[in-house]
């Protein structure tokens, strides 16, 4: 699975949440609510393939999962191989400390697994927008080259 393909699935399966919870008349404060963790797991068990065994991606006792990937994950399905040989499908824009390179056969991914970032309630409120894909719009760096 590419990038791009996780990238449009989510942000349907979050559209999809959001207009459901929006019909509810739900606040922004209870739509972030409602995607904690324990709650997704509990309603929501088809969004995320961890939320079957209830297996956090991070390890924080109150995980958030509105920001599943973060704003500031930027990748490139079509990035080019750098003189090295090696090709950058991902990084971090803000080189979070947590954050750290996964080398694997001549790539580098970001592995954002140690952060937690995106997952606080009050950094989503913070910068929430009902439209995942409005707050997630820096993300795709592809159309940027």
């Amino acid at each position: 699975m590419t990038y791009t393909h996780w990238f449009e699935t989510h942000a349907s399966k979050h559209r999809n949440i959001v207009a459901k919870l929006t019909k509810r008349k739900f606040s922004p404060e209870q739509i972030i609510e409602y995607f904690d963790f324990d709650s997704m797991v509990k309603h929501e068990n088809d969004f995320c393939l961890l939320y079957k065994s209830a297996t956090k991606c991070h390890e924080t006792e109150h995980l958030n999962c509105y920001w599943c990937a973060c704003p500031h994950f930027r990748f490139n399905d079509h990035a080019l191989a750098d003189h090295d040989g090696i090709t950058v499908f991902s990084h971090c824009a803000i080189h979070a400390p947590l954050g750290s390179a996964f080398h694997h056969n001549q790539a580098i991914h970001h592995d954002c697994s140690n952060c937690t970032i995106p997952h606080d309630t009050k950094t989503i409120l913070k910068h929430f927008s009902i439209d995942w894909t409005e707050t997630m719009s820096q993300c795709d760096t592809s159309s940027k080259y």
